[in-house]
């Protein structure tokens, strides 16, 4: 099998590329870091290549997708995105905008571009990067978590449309809470929780994928708050992720 898989040079995305490379798969890794994933192409096992991209960039998105679509790409991982804290009135809005365009646009560009060449085929899998954000709205983080709800809404979406359809192909999101990765220091904020490992967070979206399972929640912790959610007021729920974000303050 071979597996692309964006935001690839660190982190959950890098862990990832190890799991599935400790698996056989051969690899595509992009991201705009060439140094650190050529640092994770020496680790690995299998065939890699690499693609320096900003998917932030539209253009890019579709120039990764022109560079690999003979490939027979088998699994798409779309792992690249980032957040920023803050109250909305004070975060830049160019840093919100770069954030939809990697969190959001990229993602729905690659998902929309591969899953017509899977549903051709009837085989392959998606895996979309959401969070435990995707389950709410965020104050002090807003356009963080509302990037993360499309992505977990859209893959929902999807997932039952090839459900109805009988296919083959499989999509899924994995909604992880707190990981120990580079992600808090580019968001400039501290973890109220303490991490799971990126390590442990990769094994378990790969199983899950497999698996064909539409949402992935690793943890008891972050599966107790899907389901207590749903069963309290929406105010209830904004006071308490305030309060959560606000003591991830730096």
């Amino acid at each position: 099998m071979k597996a692309l898989i964006t935001g690839a040079s660190s982190g959950i995305g890098r862990d990832m590329a190890v799991v599935l490379a400790r698996m056989g798969c051969s690899l595509i890794l992009a991201s705009r870091n060439t140094k650190k994933m050529e640092q994770v192409k020496r680790r690995l096992p299998v065939p890699v290549k690499i693609i320096t991209v900003d998917l932030s960039k539209e253009e890019d998105c579709y120039a990764l997708y022109e560079q690999v679509k003979g490939e027979n790409i088998d699994i798409l991982i779309n792992n690249a995105g980032y957040g920023a804290f803050g109250p909305f009135s004070e975060v830049p809005l160019e840093t919100e905008l770069n954030m939809l365009d990697l969190n959001v646009r990229a993602v729905h560009i690659l998902t929309k571009l591969f899953l017509a060449d899977f549903r051709r085929r009837d085989r392959g899998y998606i895996l979309n990067m959401s969070s435990s954000a995707g389950f709410l709205a965020g104050p002090l983080m807003s356009t963080y978590y509302a990037t993360k709800n499309y992505v977990l809404r859209l893959t929902e979406a999807i997932y039952e449309e090839l459900r109805r359809e009988g296919s083959h192909v499989h999509i899924s999101a994995l909604c992880p809470g707190p990981v120990e990765t580079g992600f808090n220091e580019r968001a400039n904020v501290r973890f109220s929780l303490r991490g799971a490992t990126s390590r442990s967070i990769a094994q378990y979206g790969i199983k899950g994928m497999f698996r064909g399972k539409a949402v992935l929640i690793p943890g008891l912790t972050m599966k107790a708050a899907y389901i207590g959610e749903k069963f309290l007021w929406e105010t209830m729920m904004l006071k308490a992720a305030y309060h959560a974000q606000k003591k991830k303050e730096g």
